[in-house]
């Protein structure tokens, strides 16, 4: 049985959050090292959402790096360039902030928090282009996969 925690909030403006924390049973430690310093594995881990993962800058793990992504949402094949913009070794988190791609199309800023602490929470962090812009629950939804598929992962070792 998997537990999930979704919670969303927008202000009346542009920006907006959404926050999933997903129970796993591997351990979020693990989920965080695969996440932070073994992310180059997460196309062989979960080939249906993830075809390629770069690193253009920097190393991997490393605050300033500059990694690519070509990822499966909702079936289309997307691109997204990111930074490393900060890391807290403590929360086992890392926030990856987009600089090139598909997200940038529909929003100003976006940016990907992920902690792994007893659960592993993602948080989207974005300022919409406009009001009609959808919320990037799709995307929520890639990374609940891509957390999932890592977990299985794990647990298969």
């Amino acid at each position: 049985r998997n537990s999930l925690l979704l919670l969303g909030k927008e202000n009346m403006g542009l920006k907006g959050k959404l926050i999933v924390s997903l129970e796993v049973k591997c351990g979020g430690h693990s989920v965080h090292d695969i996440f932070h310093t073994n992310t180059h594995h997460l196309p062989n881990i979960s080939p249906s959402k993830l075809k390629h993962f770069e690193i253009h800058e920097g190393e991997i793990g490393k605050i300033g790096s500059v990694v690519s992504w070509k990822y499966y949402e909702d079936g289309k094949e997307m691109f997204c360039k990111s930074v490393i913009e900060a890391i807290d070794p403590p929360k086992n988190s890392i926030t990856w902030k987009a600089i090139e791609g598909h997200l940038l199309e529909l929003y100003n800023s976006f940016n990907v928090i992920t902690s792994c602490e007893h659960w592993t929470t993602i948080a989207l962090v974005y300022e919409k282009k406009t009001e009609d812009t959808p919320k990037p629950l799709a995307f929520l939804d890639y990374f609940v996969g891509l957390t999932k598929d890592v977990e299985g992962h794990l647990l298969k070792k």
